[in-house]
């Protein structure tokens, strides 16, 4: 990576779609002060500038010519690791979300989508990034130690792996252990906005589950009708 992010330069955008007319209007939508936006059309493309260049936030077409956007999560995270990737879909695809999820993405939208919640979502991006370079808190939960400046977290002396957002939601099941949390707050917390999401709040909390709890004390508990809660049983 040629460069890193400074105080002043405008949050940069990697558009990722083989539409022109899609990647025109996001181009359009986010034709602001605060925004830089750059626009390819393959994956092959959306690599080479992502090692190349610092970008805050990538929002990807699900399905690119020749070629299964969840498969090139993986890479773009590994190229951008502290950037949101949002897939974009026309086909509300629950499969396809999870995958996704899996492999690294913080987000979807489906196609069509409103422009005023593209904003919101990358409204949101700058604003946690904006808070992580504040935030150097050492938090800890049970046998669960997080380094939130350094983006690491134990369970049990263990290191896991997270995605950007898995240790978002996890640093705030932490801040808030033994309080129950709505969906709600999840998603505008973990995700910076309050409307709809709510699946993408449940896939998400099942994945980070799958890392945390796998072979231990379950300690994210699901509380039917409400929310989640970090809770040791044994406490």
């Amino acid at each position: 990576m040629e460069e890193r992010r400074g105080a002043t330069r405008p949050s940069r955008v990697l558009i990722v779609d083989d539409d022109d007319g899609i990647c025109l209007l996001l181009e359009s939508v986010l034709a602001l002060p605060v925004y830089e936006t750059t626009s390819v059309g393959t994956a092959a493309d959306a690599l080479s500038i992502a090692r190349s260049k610092e970008f805050d936030a990538v929002l990807l077409d699900r399905f690119l010519p020749e070629t299964d956007a969840v498969q090139i999560v993986a890479a773009l995270r590994s190229a951008l690791p502290s950037a949101a990737i949002v897939m974009l879909s026309a086909v509300d695809d629950v499969k396809g979300r999870v995958d996704g999820l899996r492999a690294g993405a913080d987000d979807f939208l489906t196609k069509p989508f409103h422009v005023s919640e593209v904003i919101a979502r990358i409204e949101a991006v700058h604003r946690r990034a904006l808070l992580s370079t504040i935030d150097a808190d050492l938090l800890s939960y049970a046998d669960i130690e997080m380094d939130v400046a350094g983006r690491r977290v134990w369970r049990n002396g263990t290191a896991l792996s997270l995605t950007p957002t898995e240790f978002r939601l996890l640093e705030f099941l932490v801040e808030n252990a033994e309080r129950v949390l709505s969906r709600g707050q999840l998603l505008e917390r973990v995700w910076g906005y309050d409307f709809g999401g709510g699946e993408v709040v449940e896939k998400a909390v099942s994945l980070l589950r799958k890392k945390v709890d796998a072979g231990r004390e379950p300690l994210i508990q699901t509380v039917r009708g409400f929310g989640y809660c970090l809770r040791s049983e044994s406490t």
